[in-house]
């Protein structure tokens, strides 16, 4: 795949891909709630399994519910001053007869989080996801409606000019690191 250009590196959406990062240390300047709003509003276009849209978007930036969700919340380290939580809506998924171990709705929250990631970044907001959480606890929170459980929460702020480093770095890994080729036949 190579832009018009020829160089995959110039595109701006692989740049983006490539240079965004978890952001684990944030300032306690707030996000602009039109920043939120686009962030959103860029998730709302991420792909879904059969355009079914079975994720919902919970946000908060009361300073309250946000220290609630960070005593429930182990993997929470940075303190955001907003949280998006995508939410699997599972009365929605029965509505459409899918039983309750169906893996799409886990896929939809996934590519919601990486929209929300990518968004974040392009309007300069630092984010990282946590998936470390009790899930009853954020429910509580939240007040999230019957049916509803939060998959991941995405936290939300200006990044600090010092960010702690990696939790586990090695080296560097390449796409031929993590991949097999299947041989053709």
């Amino acid at each position: 795949m190579t832009s018009p250009a020829g160089d995959p590196r110039s595109d701006p959406v692989i740049r983006a891909i490539r240079k965004r990062r978890v952001v684990r240390a944030l300032t306690d300047e707030p996000v602009d709630r039109a920043a939120l709003e686009a962030v959103l509003e860029a998730a709302r276009w991420a792909p879904t399994a059969g355009n079914r849209h079975l994720q919902r978007f919970v946000v908060t930036d009361d300073a309250g519910t946000l220290r609630a969700l960070r005593m429930v919340s182990p993997g929470m380290v940075q303190r955001p001053t907003a949280v998006v939580a995508v939410c699997v809506d599972w009365e929605a998924v029965a509505a459409y007869g899918f039983p309750r171990h169906v893996t799409g709705p886990y896929v939809d929250v996934g590519t919601a989080m990486a929209t929300i990631l990518l968004a974040a970044h392009a309007l300069g907001v630092g984010a990282g996801p946590v998936s470390s959480f009790s899930r009853a606890a954020v429910g509580a929170v939240l007040r999230l409606p019957r049916g509803w459980t939060a998959e991941v929460l995405i936290c939300l702020g200006h990044s600090a000019p010092v960010q702690p480093p990696p939790f586990a770095r090695t080296r560097r890994l390449t796409w031929r690191d993590l991949t097999t080729w299947v041989p053709r036949r």
